[in-house]
């Protein structure tokens, strides 16, 4: 009756156990992998743009996303599985020691061979899969980001089919991988069946005699022979939790190769307070990318005082674009002085700094989201007229009106839905919202015709009164009202001065305005 009562009791009990065991460990392991993300962005984030450069987005989005998801199996199937089997299989043979000790060394003897040495075997077979495994779902999703954002090219390239050709070779060899752990799993799941038939047949020929001989009752047989066979079920997570420990590795050093990245920019342990006055000034600046022997600026000195209006200008590749990326801290100099009111810039605080500047670049960064909610980061506790005072500004207030749902349409991925001009007028409308007192104009109206240029000019130039302005473009317009002008060529400076000295001086900017003169009368 014990027996009977005791089989319907657990039988039931099996159920619910199994349902609060799984709810319970996935709801921890999910908040784990929820803290995970938040810890791997912060880790990130640090890094950004400087040590990022090395690793394509496609990689990036795999390691937050597939590599973390795939340490829900080391918390739900590697973890704790073998503290659950460790203490079932002593309960259990000290159970069945209560009939025979011989019951409880077979259990252990299968249990280990089981539970110990089939996940040694699988966690060595699958040693060079599970890291491929890590490997290849990464690259297969960067190229498959890198293939739907460059859709449009490849389309007019005519180079989708060889894309294809090489996503379908890399899904291949992703599918061959996965195929190979199948295999293994299939091995795993026919090996802990053997075992445990084994164990029962070697249960059945301890305990028959036994009962032959009277020591023991009939009915206890069928107890031995279920306590064995349900004993092995606490094993059978074991190999399998050896072959995505594997994985697991793998995606845990994937995580920590970025996550123990020194940053390019630390702050100082006590950083200065932000002065009242902005003055810059850059002082025999020179900098080197790492890894490269030329430097992108060699000794440049520029003196940017409040309210000054600076234009910075030269070919492509002259290190305007680097001089931005100093200035916001995103590199680190060591060549030279960047002077904030005459007090080196390095002891203030990175996020202090971006604080001052508002920077309109030619790839204005624009997210899928509502056209409020790209303008609120700028300043996310802005009124709604406030929000309509800068687009109007911007020129931009009508068009945004137009639109089906106002300030609330979503613009797409990058701003897709709207137009060059429109993207870059918001950009302006962002920068105007945070209201900080230097502005970085870094090729604000490149690539834009010539009409959608001036129209962005006249906002520009709104922008501009009142504040210090740095003005970094290769297209010589709109340079009339600059106070100074400075070319740059192979990174150093050479010439300066004002829109009417430099083109009397016919030196290197009035040979520019001449070919840029010339390229608009051919067209």
């Amino acid at each position: 009756s014990v027996a009977i009562v005791g089989v319907r009791f657990f039988g039931i009990a099996r159920a619910v156990f199994r349902y609060l065991e799984r709810i319970t460990s996935h709801r921890v392991t999910l908040d784990i992998l929820t803290r995970m993300r938040v810890w791997f962005y912060r880790e990130v984030e640090p890094l950004a743009p400087a040590r990022l450069t090395e690793y394509r987005s496609g990689d990036l989005l795999s390691r937050i996303i597939a590599d973390i998801n795939s340490l829900d199996n080391f918390y739900v199937r590697v973890s704790y599985p073998p503290l659950v089997a460790v203490f079932i299989t002593v309960g259990t043979a000290f159970f069945l020691s209560i009939f025979d000790v011989r019951l409880a060394y077979c259990l252990l003897f299968f249990i280990i061979l089981a539970g110990v040495g089939m996940p040694a075997i699988m966690f060595w077979v699958s040693r060079v899969p599970g890291r491929q495994l890590s490997i290849q779902r990464a690259e297969l999703n960067a190229v498959l980001i890198d293939v739907i954002q460059g859709i449009p090219d490849l389309l007019v390239s005519n180079a989708e089919q060889s894309q294809l050709k090489r996503l379908k070779m890399i899904s291949q060899s992703y599918a061959s991988t996965q195929t190979r752990m199948a295999h293994i799993t299939g091995w795993q799941n026919a090996l802990e069946i053997f075992f445990s038939l084994m164990a029962v047949w070697v249960a059945l020929v301890i305990s028959i005699p036994i009962i032959r001989e009277g020591h023991l009752s009939g009915i206890y047989l069928a107890v031995i022979i279920m306590a064995v066979l349900a004993s092995f079920e606490v094993v059978h997570p074991l190999p399998l939790a050896a072959q995505y420990l594997q994985t697991n590795i793998a995606a845990a050093r994937r995580l920590r190769q970025i996550a123990d990245s020194k940053p390019e920019i630390s702050d100082p342990l006590t950083p200065f307070p932000l002065p009242d006055k902005i003055d810059l000034e850059l002082k025999n600046l020179s900098f080197t990318y790492p890894g490269q022997k030329n430097r992108v600026l060699d000794n440049i000195s520029i003196s940017i005082p409040h309210g000054k209006r600076v234009a910075l200008v030269g070919a492509s590749g002259a290190g305007k674009s680097t001089l931005v990326n100093l200035l916001l801290r995103f590199w680190e100099y060591h060549e030279g002085e960047i002077l904030l009111d005459k007090i080196d810039l390095r002891v203030y605080a990175q996020f202090d700094v971006r604080r001052i500047f508002s920077v309109i670049s030619q790839k204005t960064d624009l997210y899928n989201d509502s056209v409020r909610e790209n303008l609120l980061l700028a300043r996310p506790n802005a009124l709604q007229s406030e929000i309509e005072d800068v687009c109007r500004q911007a020129q931009i207030l009508d068009f945004i009106l137009t639109l089906p749902n106002g300030f609330n349409t979503i613009i797409g991925e990058s701003g897709l839905r709207l137009s060059g001009g429109e993207r870059q007028r918001l950009a302006i409308a962002r920068a105007l919202l945070k209201n900080a007192p230097v502005l970085i104009l870094d090729e604000a109206s490149a690539n834009l015709d010539t009409i959608t240029e001036r129209q962005v000019l006249q906002a520009i130039q709104a922008l501009m009164t009142g504040r210090t302005t740095l003005m970094i473009t290769h297209r010589l317009v709109g340079l009339e009202n600059m106070d100074e002008i400075v070319v740059l060529r192979n990174g150093q400076v050479a010439e300066r001065g004002t829109h009417q000295e430099l083109i009397h001086h016919d030196g290197l900017y009035a040979r520019m305005i001449t070919i840029q003169n010339q390229n608009l009368n051919i067209e």
